[in-house]
């Protein structure tokens, strides 16, 4: 190692980059075939992509020269009327990833921790080492419910020293990778610990749960993240926000950078927000094809798909190896997301596509059972 690498910090050099999901563009030149032919569904995208009014709005916009709003008025009022809580209290930023990682910078010092429940979305535990901070991963059960007595337990241990090193307890409803929701009870319980509870509620537009976004409102270690990604077809403008009790707002207002959100993605997001007309048949168009696509999963021998509510189904593959079929399927045109770590091993996340994405999938997935 040289002597300029050394001035990297340890707990930096020790990491391991995030397994990111490879672009069309490269997919297409690896697999030898035009981007149009390719199926995607390992990324959790919406099919439809954004309304054709987001479209018009993007190519018509005429202050692209100009810096954005650094407080982002516009858009926090359109948000305000959709999640029915005031302005005040709504921060957006650059993708929810963005929210996440000023979280951890916020709350952590090297040597705190954050609370994980995996198997879930692999954001929390990155953005907590690149702080510095410590992952203590108290694992779901067999069917991807948390652990509420063992979540209990691991914030005591962790402020067992009689300092509060435990800072920020993650929790995703619907869960990235199975789809499963948070039981209302075990957030109450939850949130009677000395820790900040962040509720990332990502793909709450496919799920029927009701939003714990009105909990923000009466509990002040409470925050609820949402996202443009899944349900507006905005994942490459990169959009998010959360709700936040108004004293971490302060907080958020100093330290994030000042023209984080670039204008074409507030472009896009006002206009999804007026177009959301537009949106709802196409969000129930994917809830049904995620049933019939899980119905259709069911029925081929060597599958078992678990229920879900997002815009996603996992699948454990039983009897033969998952990477070979996820690389059987790519050579089709087809991506899945393969996994094979604690609690998902030998297993696929196929996201919901359109109709005739489903018949290609399952007429290449029957293939295997002759």
């Amino acid at each position: 190692m040289s002597l300029f690498q050394e001035l990297v910090r340890p707990n930096v050099r020790a990491m391991d980059p995030y397994a990111a999901i490879v672009p069309f563009e490269v997919l297409s030149r690896r697999l030898g075939r035009d981007p149009s032919t390719i199926i995607k569904l390992d990324a959790n995208e919406n099919p439809y992509g954004p309304s054709p009014r987001v479209r018009e709005r993007l190519a018509q916009f005429p202050y692209y020269h100009i810096y954005p709003d650094p407080q982002q008025e516009a858009l926090r009022a359109a948000l305000s009327e959709y999640v029915h809580v005031p302005a005040d209290h709504i921060f957006v930023g650059h993708g929810a990833d963005e929210i996440i990682d000023l979280l951890c910078r916020l709350f952590l010092r090297p040597g705190d921790a954050i609370i994980n429940a995996p198997p879930t979305f692999g954001m929390y535990e990155f953005d907590a080492q690149v702080s510095g901070g410590e992952v203590v991963n108290v694992w779901r059960d067999e069917h991807f419910r948390v652990d509420v007595a063992g979540l209990v337990e691991a914030v005591a241990q962790v402020n067992g020293d009689g300092e509060n090193r435990a800072k920020l307890l993650f929790l995703t409803t619907p869960n990235n990778p199975d789809g499963s929701v948070l039981d209302p009870d075990a957030l109450r319980v939850l949130l009677e610990l000395p820790v900040m509870v962040v509720v990332d509620e990502a793909y709450f537009e496919f799920s029927d749960q009701a939003s714990f976004v009105p909990w923000v409102l009466e509990r002040e270690n409470l925050i609820v993240l949402r996202t443009f990604a899944k349900w507006a077809g905005l994942a490459g403008l990169r959009l998010g926000y959360g709700v936040f009790p108004l004293w971490v707002m302060d907080y958020l207002w100093r330290i994030k950078q000042p023209y984080n959100v670039n204008v074409a993605a507030t472009v896009a997001g006002l206009t999804a927000l007026e177009d959301r007309a537009y949106y709802e048949p196409i969000l129930q168009a994917i809830k049904e094809e995620r049933e019939r696509l899980y119905r259709a999963l069911q029925s081929i021998s060597y599958l078992h798909p678990y229920p879900s509510q997002g815009n996603f189904i996992l699948v454990r593959v039983e009897g033969r190896s998952a990477r070979e079929l996820q690389q059987a399927l790519a050579q089709e045109g087809i991506l899945v997301r393969y996994f094979d770590k604690p609690g998902l091993h030998n297993s696929l996340r196929i996201s919901v596509g359109k109709p005739e994405h489903t018949d290609a999938l399952v007429a290449v997935l029957r293939e295997f059972e002759r």
